[in-house]
């Protein structure tokens, strides 16, 4: 049997959550920091259940104009959650986990609305999906769960519900001797 290829998923973190359908309605209209925390914690989950164990997954935040922000990654559940270092863009960590995901021969998508990043990395042979797409891959996902999860009771019925009513007259006049 073929062994399937590595898989990487990145994802732009604020693009998502700014343009994505489904994070929209969280940092909208104030952009205080619970609001932001709240729609980061709720990608940081669907990611993870979009990755999975198939992918090796990452949200890259723009830390660039923070001072303090060294890149490190943290690591929630299997998800790398990185803000980019002070003085570089968040489109450069995604450009090079991208071009390092390719080099590693991984099946690499970045999930992304802006136009530049998708243009780069397409060139470069990754994948990619939009943030729209995410949002609506998500919501079906979790309603597929939803679905799932749902008990399902079957209801059980005797020959007498199953047969139709001019059918059951006749067998009950037979019965009767009529």
């Amino acid at each position: 049997m073929a062994q399937r290829r590595k898989r990487m998923l990145i994802v732009d973190g604020y693009n998502v959550l700014r343009s994505g359908s489904r994070y929209r309605h969280i940092t909208k209209p104030d952009y205080t920091d619970d609001s932001f925390n709240t729609a980061r914690e709720q990608l940081v989950n669907d990611v993870i259940d979009f990755a999975g164990r198939t992918y090796e997954a990452y949200i890259v935040y723009d830390g660039g104009d923070n001072v303090y922000s060294e890149g490190n990654p943290e690591r929630i559940g299997r998800v790398k959650i990185i803000f980019s270092p002070a003085g570089t863009s968040a489109d450069k960590v995604i450009e090079k986990l991208a071009h390092e995901g390719r080099v590693r021969n991984m099946e690499v998508l970045v999930v992304t609305s802006d136009a530049t990043i998708q243009d780069t990395v397409f060139g470069g042979g990754v994948d990619r999906m939009s943030a729209n797409g995410f949002s609506h891959e998500m919501e079906m996902l979790k309603e597929e769960t939803r679905l799932d999860d749902a008990p399902v009771v079957s209801k059980k019925m005797t020959l007498g519900e199953r047969i139709d009513p001019n059918t059951l007259a006749k067998l009950k006049a037979l019965r009767d001797g009529k």
